[in-house]
């Protein structure tokens, strides 16, 4: 019963972090650099801000369910997926971060080629 449970929860984690990041990626991104530049910059803070807190929080019940899972009696495979997913905290920490961080830099010009740059770059999936 544990282990169904707990399986039942990494599987819904799972599928809502894949969601969200398919929203992200294919709807919400591409419609903000449809709106410019400045825009785009003005309406990332908020958007990252709420969508980290989700992701993170998704990725790491996912992670903790699928141990639970295995610890409870589910297969191997469980663990090898849980730790998959949880594999995107350390990603978005040292990969995704650094460019986030120049994104909602306070002194980053709203208008300049550098931030159009930036943007493209977290477009690519």
């Amino acid at each position: 019963m544990l282990h169904q449970f707990a399986e039942f929860v990494a599987v819904l984690s799972c599928s809502l972090f894949a969601g969200a990041s398919v929203y992200i990626n294919l709807v919400e991104h591409p419609a903000r650099m449809e709106c410019g530049v400045e825009v785009a910059a003005t309406e990332f803070s908020p958007s990252y801000r709420r969508a980290t807190v989700m992701q993170a929080t998704l990725a790491a019940v996912g992670l903790v369910s699928s141990i639970a899972a295995w610890l409870a009696g589910a297969t191997f495979w469980w663990l090898v997926a849980g730790a998959l997913l949880g594999s995107v905290i350390p990603f978005t920490l040292f990969v995704i971060l650094p460019t986030n961080k120049l994104l909602l830099s306070p002194t980053l010009d709203k208008q300049s080629v550098l931030l159009l740059l930036y943007l493209l770059i977290f477009a690519k999936p």
